[in-house]
């Protein structure tokens, strides 16, 4: 198996400590250079960031282990992975970081939570780099009582669920590969390196499994605008052609109303930034990232 050509050293492992929370992240590039946070996507980890990261130069990059995922904190039994709840822990890492100002590169669900953490916080987010992902899909005011039940019942189900056990390493990275986003070997094999734990009988995943129970509430398409409607930064979208195709066509009538979000479409799936898309996005991001470019 062939790796990508980096062009960095290897990054730090960092752990971020603050109220009562232990966030994992590595550290890429100059530590003087524009502060920048990345966030992975659903079930993915800091690694997802392994091969982009490297060819974004000039920038402080911090890529987080999200809540429940990767060798981070995994909230209680008790408490709940909604979307919007991402923000604290967001701001939490700024001010563990001493850093007051800063940008957001994320994927996918992380890029959900970079607009709701940037709309609630708009003084704190300099610039936001998104890749396929942009606003949760809008529910209807009156299907909230059901999205309350399916969340609950969700949550009996998966709070004490058995971890399964994958008897060889290269198993869990096969299913890896062949699952709901179809990945490369490397890029599987990255994922599963940061996302697995030994155990009795082979390895488990490290993810909460309580990861997989639906948001108890879930935002309508006032509330989404809102959001976007606070975000004075400038934002750049990258759209994966074979990625999310029916978020696309959803997403095209919200952005028609926004001039500060661009977007571009570019060749690849849904980690096109773990695939041969990384090269495209580093030449797009990388100047946005550095304040070169608006």
């Amino acid at each position: 198996m062939e790796l990508p050509t980096m062009k960095q050293s290897d990054p730090n492992e960092i752990v971020l400590e603050f109220d009562s929370k232990s966030i994992a992240a590595r550290q890429w590039g100059d530590a003087s250079g524009e502060p920048v946070l990345a966030l992975h996507g659903w079930l993915d980890n800091c690694a997802s960031f392994d091969r982009l990261a490297p060819l974004l130069e000039g920038i402080n990059l911090v890529a987080l282990d999200m809540a429940g995922h990767g060798r981070s904190y995994h909230r209680s039994s008790h408490a709940n992975y909604n979307i919007w709840e991402e923000a604290e822990d967001i701001i939490g890492v700024s001010e563990a970081l001493g850093w007051r100002n800063f940008s957001l590169l994320a994927h996918s669900r992380g890029a959900i939570a970079s607009v709701i953490t940037a709309g609630a916080f708009p003084n704190r987010v300099k610039r936001l780099a998104l890749i396929d992902g942009l606003v949760p899909p809008a529910t209807k005011d009156a299907d909230s009582p059901d999205i309350l039940a399916k969340a609950i019942a969700q949550r009996a189900r998966y709070r004490y669920r058995k971890a399964k056990i994958y008897p060889t390493f290269e198993g869990a990275v096969e299913a890896r590969m062949n699952g709901l986003f179809p990945l490369s070997e490397w890029a599987a094999r990255v994922l599963t390196e940061r996302g697995t734990n030994p155990a009795e009988g082979g390895f488990t995943w490290s993810n909460d499994p309580q990861l997989m129970a639906a948001s108890t509430a879930k935002l309508n398409e006032v509330q989404i605008r809102a959001f976007l409607s606070r975000l004075n930064m400038p934002v750049r979208l990258v759209l994966a052609e074979g990625g999310i195709t029916n978020m696309i066509k959803k997403l095209r009538p919200i952005l028609a109303g926004f001039e500060n979000i661009e977007v571009r479409e570019m060749p690849g799936g849904h980690h096109l930034h773990m695939e041969d898309g990384a090269e495209g996005i580093a030449e797009w991001f990388g100047p946005f990232l550095r304040g070169e470019a608006c």
